[in-house]
């Protein structure tokens, strides 16, 4: 039965054959570990998915999604990237705190009352209540129109929490000093940028982490791969939107955008796989070399 059903989730996604050897040597086993995890009727469990741009979170988001469903579970999927803030909150954000802050991505440009709140009634949810789940469009760089979002109706048994620094702790201000880019050394200069990102990374955004009961992290090589593997999210989008979608990006633009994400990405490499319940590793190739358990990493 799911030997079928992930190939026919590689054909719908058109991911390599190589994700199909991948997912049954890897994401099966952790389905299971899930199974036991879950009680239904008490309360979902919440599983967090962490892992720098173009790593697959979304995708493996997506599969867990389907093989839990096909075992009669309600799922819900959330993506810390639907929580961004409206492009004119952010365009506020930049005129009173640092000019970076117009750029979606990092702690701060997220509403994470919102995300709380979405957490907290998804808990809650019965057969009556449809809960409705925001979405941001990328391809226009702002929140979609209300009449975009997703809807859901309890009881929900797992809730799937992915994103990019999801379960990540601030840096120490020793930390902050020393620029990591280009980006922070020209137009962060007095480091007012990082240290205000991290704050909220702090105080804003540990609310919300604190309520994953099970962190994955898929872990790049390194984060030289990162800009190669958010290139090849970029195509899809454009091929998706079409060449006109004005929140899409050359490589120049591409390239900058992902400076804003190095810092953190880079301190999440280093400080999750310690953190994280399960850690799979990724090659060069885009393949699972390792798992690594916190158990075994502690």
């Amino acid at each position: 039965m799911y030997p079928q059903l992930i190939q026919e989730f590689v054909d719908q996604e058109s991911l390599p054959e190589t994700y199909a050897a991948d997912a049954e040597n890897w994401f099966l086993p952790l389905i299971e570990e899930l199974d036991a995890l879950i009680v239904p009727s008490v309360r979902p469990l919440i599983i967090g998915i962490n892992g720098a741009q173009g790593t697959g979170k979304s995708t493996l988001a997506s599969l867990i999604s389907l093989l839990l469903g096909e075992q009669g579970y309600r799922v819900a999927k959330l993506s810390l990237d639907d929580f961004y803030l409206s492009r004119e909150r952010r365009t506020e954000l930049a005129q009173q705190v640092h000019p970076l802050l117009a750029s979606r991505g990092v702690p701060g440009t997220h509403n994470t009352a919102q995300a709380i709140t979405t957490l907290a009634e998804l808990s809650r949810a019965t057969a009556a209540d449809h809960i409705a789940l925001p979405v941001f469009d990328k391809s226009r760089d702002d929140c979609a129109s209300e009449d975009q979002f997703k809807s859901i109706h309890g009881p929900i048994d797992v809730i799937l929490l992915e994103g990019w620094f999801t379960g990540a702790a601030a840096q120490s201000a020793a930390e902050l000093e020393v620029p990591v880019n280009e980006l922070e050394r020209n137009e962060d200069r007095d480091g007012r940028w990082r240290h205000f990102v991290n704050q909220q990374l702090d105080t804003e955004y540990q609310p919300l982490f604190a309520s994953i009961q099970f962190l994955i992290m898929l872990q790049a090589p390194d984060f030289g791969r990162v800009f190669e593997w958010r290139s090849k999210q970029e195509s899809k989008m454009r091929a998706r939107s079409g060449e006109h979608g004005e929140g899409l990006m050359d490589a120049a633009a591409l390239s900058r955008f992902v400076q804003h994400f190095e810092r953190l990405t880079r301190h999440c490499l280093n400080s999750l796989p310690g953190r994280a319940d399960v850690v799979f590793r990724l090659d060069d190739e885009h393949r699972i070399a390792a798992r690594l358990d916190k158990s075994s990493a502690n």
